[in-house]
């Protein structure tokens, strides 16, 4: 065969290939064609989406979530959950078509090309999936979506795997699209299927929740959504002004200039008269709420969001925050609504605030609540357990749903406010509930030996927040310097003693900030928690069966008995704090907030004798005629995580609740990092409080002391567990001084001295524990890394006591 008979046998071969190549016109015959940001066909004979493509190397939002989720808080696979907002384009390479992923993390803002390509080209894309053209017409491509449509893009194995649930893959025989969900819009296209996921091994949450454990099928959404015009003016970020960030390294930047650049995150907003004090927006931020809320959950959910007009009235807005009930028949997966959910869980736990936001600029597109719908029941059992509220029998009193929905209100404005930018202000309950961006406890009082509960929850938006928003959304003229004129709005607060702490600083292990807290109140975490003492105390001397209506078990009495016994938990999480505190702010140089400074001695000595009257015996006993009422659990009302754990198996275990607190107290005051904050404050200033201080003071208390009443000294003994246990962590804790492991290790000589001095006295009890300290210490020394201590058993579920904090049982940050 020569070379020109070759030749023109290959083009005629490619001549036929391209003839062949069907139009997009023929490929879709028969299909239901979807006009709209990306128009698509569904093919319902053969259950699939055909994509056209007539926007190659074109950048637009990706962004994948559950319509309907698995409902267990433990698992976190709710329904209406987001995934990662990610920006992709589809490239062609011959007959595939890419789904490309570029790197915004890393960037060149320059206007020399080679100087962008060169960072480009030094990080990696991903491609998230590839397809094969299928036909093509005048520059449009066609490709069958449904394989990306069908896959796991939200990683609902992963997430299955890592909760220890099983192993589990998609299962393409039991999936399939979603067609009532497949819509499309001028500027987002929607696209829905059902996804089943089948495996082995199913974890108890997933057994829990599931109709059949080895089969789970979800419905995943994927959102195509064309990105935001440059209207948008991003917001350099401060570290003060209370709102989230978008990060990414401009390689572009002066060597002078930090590389690192950040802009706030918050929604598009301008006056229509940036000129005018008080203006209408161009467009209102508009919020839908859950069709699906019942009332009167509803119009608390609506009632709570709106409140955050108040704040951009404040910033010079009319008719800013529109909050209405979700239009019938929309899709709250739909980009182009804010959404609050209603969201339905097997267990109480976490509500949160998320959001859809241009990865280039800080923009947010999509607020997007999750509310957990059993939040407003624990709430209810709080206030049952607080009042005597069925004093006629099965009628409750009208202020347990009073106080419940009044924390809704404050719920749906704190997750609002995660949509709108802002993030936890812990230290707001200091400054007389200035924000709802705390996490509040509910204030609960005592008035002429009553309990109230007419403010237990703030109602409405409070003083920071109204300058939060300012700071964020306030829209400036030209003439203005808009730097200057923010930094001054934050000065301003600072004049008004408005303070801003968030997570990482407020959480009882690891942070030393002694005024910012999770569900606290008050301006000092030792005075709030002493008032809360008396509070607990008259609740449960009044605790009785009218607690509980009638017809219920008895032993249930112990699901309302749980919160009331441990009222005081996150105060005393907040009093802990103290013990080697620093007061500090998020200070810039050149602003006029002050310098760090060390807790007094005085303020430290108040908090330690505060967390020692916690662990005493008259506070840690439950009172006599309680013990008396509440019987072993009947048949189909076992423990749960609701209730004590114990030793004493179906019987109610009089002392483990105590071990439990006394537990808790004592991990935290030894905890490595402020063990060696105390050591090494006292080292720094010979007057201050030192670990050692500590040490001989909670000794004193524990070990000097006697009691005739055995339940009283059966509760001390325990609580010498606790501080024996605590203290061997600190001595094998590596993330301790030398200094603090070794005033541990002389802590834990001296209790043995003790132990071995005390264990032949008159009481057998008495005898018996310490010669089990003695011995067991003595164990520890020989080898600490071997011995075992019996830990105290863990509480029940506290936090989430409103949203997304860490179990109490946990004892780390998130």
């Amino acid at each position: 065969m020569n070379k020109r008979f070759f030749l023109i046998l290959v083009l005629m071969i490619g001549w036929q290939a391209v003839k062949a190549q069907k139009s997009i016109e023929e490929a879709t015959q028969g299909t239901e064609k979807k006009e709209g940001f990306f128009t698509y066909y569904w093919d319902e004979k053969n259950g699939k989406v055909w994509l056209e493509i007539d926007k190659l190397d074109t950048e637009f939002l990706y962004v994948n979530s559950l319509a309907a989720g698995v409902g267990s808080n433990d698992i976190g696979l709710d329904r209406g959950q987001l995934g990662g907002t990610q920006i992709v384009e589809f490239r062609r390479v011959g007959p595939k078509i890419l789904m490309v992923q570029p790197n915004y993390s890393y960037r060149a803002i320059s206007e020399n090309a080679d100087e962008v390509r060169a960072v480009k080209e030094a990080f990696a894309e991903s491609v998230l999936h590839g397809f094969t053209v299928a036909a093509e017409s005048e520059g449009s491509v066609l490709v069958d979506l449904t394989p990306l449509l069908l896959s796991d893009a939200h990683g609902v194995a992963n997430t299955l795997s890592r909760s220890r649930q099983g192993n589990f893959r998609p299962d393409a025989s039991r999936s399939a699209i979603y067609p009532p969900m497949l819509k499309n819009f001028p500027k987002n296209s929607e696209f829905e299927a059902t996804i089943t996921f089948t495996g082995s091994g199913a974890g108890g949450y997933l057994r829990s929740v599931t109709p059949s454990s080895d089969a789970v099928t979800v419905r995943m959404h994927h959102s195509f959504i064309e990105l935001p015009d440059n209207g948008y003016e991003p917001r350099k970020a401060d570290p003060r002004s209370g709102y989230g960030t978008i990060r990414y390294m401009d390689y572009a930047t002066p060597i002078q200039e930090n590389i690192v650049k950040q802009f706030t995150r918050r929604h598009r907003l301008a006056k229509k008269n940036p000129k005018a004090k008080v203006s209408e927006p161009v467009e209102p931020i508009r919020y839908y709420v859950d069709r699906g809320a019942p009332e009167p959950i509803k119009s608390a959910l609506i009632e709570g969001a709106r409140w955050w007009n108040q704040a951009f009235e404040a910033a010079g807005y009319k008719n800013a925050f529109i909050v209405e009930e979700m239009p019938e028949g929309a899709d709250p997966l739909d980009v182009r609504y804010n959404v609050i959910q209603w969201v339905h869980r097997s267990t109480r736990g976490w509500s949160y605030g998320s959001s859809v936001t241009d990865p280039r600029t800080g923009e947010i597109i999509k607020g997007h609540v999750s509310l957990g719908s059993l939040r407003v029941r624990q709430d209810f059992l709080i206030a049952q357990g607080l009042l005597t509220p069925y004093e006629n029998g099965t009628t409750p009193d009208p202020r347990l749903l009073e106080m419940a929905l009044a924390r809704l209100r404050q719920l749906s404005a704190h997750e609002v406010g995660h949509t709108i930018g802002l993030m936890h202000n812990y230290i707001s309950s200091t400054n007389g509930r200035a924000s709802v961006m705390d996490y509040p406890h509910p204030l609960i009082e005592l008035q002429n030996g009553q309990i109230s509960l007419k403010n237990a929850y703030d109602a409405g938006i409070g003083e920071w927040d109204k300058a939060a928003v300012t700071w964020g959304y306030q829209d400036f003229p030209d003439n203005v310097d808009e730097d200057k004129a923010l930094d001054q709005l934050i000065e301003d607060q600072f004049k008004k003693g408005l303070q801003f702490i968030t997570d990482s600083d407020s959480r009882p292990i690891g942070s030393s900030h002694p005024s910012s807290h999770l569900w606290d109140n008050g301006k000092s975490a030792v005075e709030e928690l002493n008032r809360l003492l008396q509070v607990r105390n008259h609740v449960l001397k009044n605790f009785s069966e009218k607690n509980i209506p009638v017809g219920a078990p008895l032993a249930t009495l112990e699901e309302v008995l749980v919160p009331m016994y441990m009222l005081h938990r996150y105060q005393l999480e907040g009093a802990v704090k103290v013990l080697g505190g620093t007061y500090y702010n998020y200070k810039l140089r050149g602003d006029s907030q002050p310098l760090p400074s060390t807790v007094s001695k005085e303020e430290q000595e108040a908090a330690l004798n505060a967390l020692l009257r916690v662990v005493s015996p008259t506070q840690l006993a439950f009172p006599e005629h309680i013990l008396k009422i509440i019987p072993p659990r009947p048949p189909g009302f076992g423990r749960s995580r609701e209730t004590f754990n114990g030793r004493t198996g179906i019987d109610f275990d009089p002392v483990a609740p105590g071990e439990t607190v006394a537990g808790a107290v004592m991990s935290y005051i030894f905890n490595a990092q402020r063990a060696t904050r105390l050591a090494q404050q006292k080292a720094m200033n010979p007057e201050q409080i030192g670990l050692t201080d500590v040490i001989n003071t909670i000794f004193s208390s524990l070990f000097n002391v006697t009691y005739a009443n055995p339940y009283y000294l059966h509760l001390n003994h325990a609580t010498q567990n606790q501080m024996v246990a605590a203290l061997m962590d600190l001595y094998k804790s590596n993330s301790a001084s030398t200094q603090a492991r070794a005033e541990a290790l002389n802590g834990l000589l001296k209790i043995k001295q003790f132990a071995g001095n005390n264990a032949n006295g008159s009481e057998a009890s008495s005898n018996a524990h310490y010669r089990y300290l003695n011995h067991l210490i003595e164990l520890f020394i020989m080898n600490p890394q071997e011995l075992e201590v019996q830990n105290a058993l863990s509480p029940p579920d506290g936090s989430p006591i409103g949203m997304e904090a860490e179990s109490w049982c946990s004892f780390s940050d998130n």
